[in-house]
């Protein structure tokens, strides 16, 4: 099989130039966001909130809730295999409809699952979230890699870094947005001046992000037509071939086979296990050991992340589009391991807390969108869902392996009541996000030794 050769940028291409060509990019580049945008609100609004609203509403213990949402994370990356294929085979626009069905048909069932009394049946509340999870997980896991199959095939080739980070940028954004909305709809808090805020609960706030979901799905089947499908491509596709193609083929494509980019990808596990840590352990963490005050604006505090990665991710890939990715790579996943060190102070202020996530998401900002960039440059055309797929794998592992043990850890060192030790919980996940960087620095020129790694 041939493959596309990917190499450091260096089109003589004004930042000017480039910029102008981004921003000029077809109806469906934009269309393609918006959906990014708005399931970047509803998939984050339900996500931080998860573990509060299993343990609180639905009732289940904290290792319980771990393995739960761990397991429903998990699922997301594993259904992304499969879900890049859909991407191939029936086209982004198809693949993005059939992705928000399955969101939108989760979201409203999940909401259930917290009926008072559970209808006399005692379990029928856990039973109902599962369902709900794997529904939303199956949705997720096909839209993810039709969005970043979307930035390929309906931007110029010369922008791609741009592209691949405007994608990661704005699904960010949505996030701002939800970590800023989620506590005026979540409590009656005091915001600006005289306002309150509605203080509908956590069940409100995943209430609205079902009826954001399905006013998404009503856009996007309006407005994404075939024809702009059709007109918007700048990348050819035979399509012939490509719908010929079984699934099995498709499957066998993929390159499980190749050590090096196998090895590539699988370094970064480690590191990983910090973003499954954002939603397993922050949220209980900042409940159980800072005062009511933070807790109450806790989605702002959480929101600083996607605030940085707005800013950061396309300004870095404008000014580092020329530095090898496996630079910024051990940059970023070093910085993003040591500022968890941070925390592992016996007594951890709002400062120090606020510092780490500001550092946490520089480091994160550096090399995440690189990662995808370098994923899909690597891929044939007709192939980058299923690519795609294959690059989440390490991030499936590290959701799911993270939380068989982070339920387990907070019940040790930060118990609801009793005697907490937060910073040797820290200590030790710091030391395991220190393998990524020290392991690519160890590998770098045996990962490098190839035509297609540049």
């Amino acid at each position: 099989m041939e493959q596309t050769k990917t190499t450091t940028v260096q089109d003589p291409t004004s930042l000017v130039t480039e910029l102008k060509i981004i921003f000029s990019s077809s109806r469906a580049f934009w269309l393609v966001n918006l959906v990014n945008f708005g399931d970047g609100i509803a998939y984050f609004g339900i996500l931080t909130l998860l573990t509060l609203f299993l343990g609180g509403s639905v009732g289940m213990s904290d290792v319980m809730t771990g393995m739960s949402v761990s397991t429903f994370t998990g699922l997301v990356t594993l259904f992304m295999f499969f879900g890049g294929l859909v991407s191939d085979k029936y086209g982004v626009r198809k693949a993005l409809s059939i992705a928000l069905f399955f969101l939108f048909t989760g979201r409203a069932l999940l909401g259930f699952s917290a009926v008072p009394g559970n209808m006399g049946f005692p379990h029928l509340g856990y039973v109902m979230s599962w369902v709900s999870l794997i529904i939303m997980a199956v949705g997720s896991g096909i839209l993810q890699p039709a969005l970043y199959a979307g930035a390929k095939e309906y931007t110029n080739p010369k922008v791609s870094a741009i592209a691949f980070s405007f994608i990661y940028a704005i699904m960010n954004l949505g996030i701002v947005c939800e970590n800023f909305l989620s506590p005026f709809i979540r409590t009656n808090e005091k915001f600006i001046g005289n306002v309150h805020g509605l203080g509908w609960g956590i069940m409100g706030v995943f209430l609205t992000c079902t009826a954001i979901t399905g006013l998404l799905l009503l856009m996007h089947l309006t407005l994404f037509t075939k024809r702009i499908e059709d007109t918007c491509k700048t990348r050819v596709v035979d399509e012939a071939v490509n719908r010929n193609r079984t699934w099995i083929q498709r499957f066998k494509e993929m390159p499980f086979r190749d050590a090096r980019l196998m090895a590539f990808i699988f370094l970064l596990l480690p590191v990983r296990t910090l973003f499954a840590h954002q939603f397993l352990t922050i949220p209980d963490y900042v409940f159980r050991v800072f005062p009511a005050e933070v807790a109450a604006k806790f989605e702002w505090i959480n929101g600083i992340n996607p605030f940085i990665i707005v800013i950061f991710v396309p300004l870095i890939a404008m000014f580092t589009r020329k530095i090898n990715v496996f630079t910024m790579l051990l940059f970023g996943t070093a910085l993003s391991a040591a500022t968890t060190f941070l925390l592992t102070g016996a007594h951890t202020t709002l400062t120090m807390l606020i510092l780490y996530v500001i550092l946490w998401s520089l480091g994160e900002a550096a090399w995440s969108s690189r990662f995808y960039e370098y994923v899909a440059e690597l891929a044939p055309v007709g192939q980058v869902g299923a690519y795609m797929g294959l690059a989440n794998l390490p991030w499936f592992l590290a959701k799911f392996t993270t939380g068989l043990y982070s339920g387990s850890m907070l019940a040790h060192y930060v118990p609801k009541t009793g005697t907490q030790d937060p910073g040797t919980m820290w200590l030790i996940y710091g030391l395991i996000a220190c393998i990524t960087p020290i392991g690519l620095l160890l590998t770098r020129k045996w990962l490098q030794n190839r035509s297609v790694v540049q």
